[in-house]
């Protein structure tokens, strides 16, 4: 499975919005990841003062990942392409490039996002 960057944030926090079956999933499945996009959506928000963490975003990251025993996929030209070439349903260019990862991969997606499914993948919320 793979965590949208909002979902990341959540579970870093406690689990906020994500609901008991999408805690359970995430702590129960053998590979969580997430797409190197949710780390350039998480810097950006920290640096424009959208977003507060207790540290810098490089040591933040580095603790959940390891603590929460996620990996991380990196941005290829294929999933670049490919979130290019998606309908034009999600505005969100991040999103954008979390979702062409996600069918790539063949990966459900953890998000509150609704708009996700429209695009045909799975998604957890």
């Amino acid at each position: 499975m793979i965590l949208d960057t909002c979902a990341i944030l959540w579970l870093a926090g406690g689990g906020g919005k994500l609901s008991e079956d999408a805690l359970r999933k995430i702590e129960t499945s053998p590979f969580v990841y997430i797409s190197a996009i949710s780390g350039f959506e998480i810097s950006l928000k920290y640096k424009n003062g959208k977003l507060e963490l207790p540290v810098s975003p490089n040591e933040w990251f580095s603790v959940i990942l390891e603590h929460h025993n996620i990996s991380v996929i990196p941005l290829n030209i294929d999933i670049c392409i490919a979130a290019n070439e998606l309908p034009f349903i999600h505005k969100d260019p991040c999103d954008r490039f979390i979702i062409a990862t996600a069918k790539k991969h063949n990966f459900p997606v953890v998000t509150g996002d609704s708009l996700f499914k429209e695009y045909g993948i799975e998604v957890i919320s």
